[in-house]
């Protein structure tokens, strides 16, 4: 039976290194509906989820943590 692969395309616009989390200094906050961690590594801001550590982090620039953290004090992700 031949073996199946699956080729994932890049991202369109991903400029974002693969970044070592491994060593990362998490930072975490209990305050509101669940709690997220954030490390700041080689420029970039990343978070996950504190319940689960080992899943996917996101990344993002210091404008985009800029803009998130701006939405977030404005209410913009606050369910209604």
């Amino acid at each position: 039976m031949a073996e199946t692969t699956t080729h994932q395309r890049p991202l369109i616009g991903w400029d974002k290194p693969e970044l070592d989390l491994s060593n990362a200094h998490w930072q975490s906050s209990s305050r509101g509906r669940g709690d997220v961690q954030i490390a700041f590594v080689e420029g970039f801001i990343a978070m996950r989820n504190s319940a689960r550590p080992e899943s996917p982090s996101l990344i993002f620039t210091p404008d985009e943590w800029g803009a998130f953290m701006s939405g977030a004090r404005e209410g913009e992700f606050d369910l209604t």
